[in-house]
């Protein structure tokens, strides 16, 4: 592990317990499957995925949104399991994928509070707000929010679609002072759990052509590069 700037000493090792905000089901294993494999195997964590996924594929007869959205929920069990933590080890909120800035911003906010309050988390890791997609830039400023009112909590933030598809992603990372954790040692784990998302590895739907498969080379990134954090801006 090559730490580059200022993090609670023991933190990406699993000493303190965290929460992870998910946008969706899967980010929480894309961005922080091996510091959640630590942290099971340690102090705790505890994962709050905000949509139901339910948008993936759209037009599938076979897999409806209600459907996919019960299969998504239990593709990210499975995937904490495979971490080493269990199926209680999610709070999930269910609310539109896509749409999540068309939600109440106090309706999101009150049952994160709640959750994180409930485990007695300090550390919460949210995706980077430098992340395209609408709900993972929705996360990160509902995460600002609940810094604004929860100064005792730190938040930390992962990313994820940036890491990506952003030509520039390495400078601006720089410009954050990133924290790199090497996973190594959880690669199997990781994977396994990526493999559990199997709705989101075009296993599972097969009437949705214009349907999301996570792109060729994808996975093996996020499996085999180090994980990368930094202080929230």
């Amino acid at each position: 592990m090559t730490h580059s700037a200022p993090f609670p000493p023991g933190l990406l090792d699993g000493d303190q317990k965290i929460v992870v905000l998910a946008p969706h089901p899967d980010d929480e294993t894309l961005g922080c499957g091996g510091l959640l494999a630590r942290a099971f195997a340690g102090a705790g964590a505890h994962v709050i995925c905000l949509t139901d996924g339910s948008a993936s594929h759209p037009g599938s007869q076979l897999w409806p949104p209600a459907r996919l959205a019960e299969t998504r929920r239990a593709e990210l069990g499975e995937a904490l399991i495979r971490l080493g933590g269990t199926a209680d080890d999610m709070t999930w909120l269910g609310f539109p994928d896509s749409r999540l800035h068309e939600v109440d911003p106090e309706a999101i906010l009150a049952p994160i509070e709640e959750a994180i309050a409930s485990k007695g988390a300090q550390h919460i890791f949210v995706p980077a707000i430098e992340d395209k997609h609408c709900d993972h830039k929705t996360t990160a400023r509902l995460a600002a929010t609940l810094r604004e009112r929860h100064p005792e909590w730190q938040f930390y933030s992962y990313p994820v679609w940036s890491r990506w598809d952003d030509l520039s992603f390495d400078q601006a990372a720089a410009r954050n002072a990133p924290v790199f954790l090497d996973t190594r040692a959880a690669r199997p784990r990781k994977r396994a759990a990526i493999a559990a998302h199997r709705s989101q590895l075009g296993q599972i739907v097969p009437d949705a052509p214009d349907g999301f498969v996570l792109p060729d080379g994808f996975v093996e990134k996020f499996v085999g590069e180090r994980e990368i954090f930094w202080r929230m801006p």
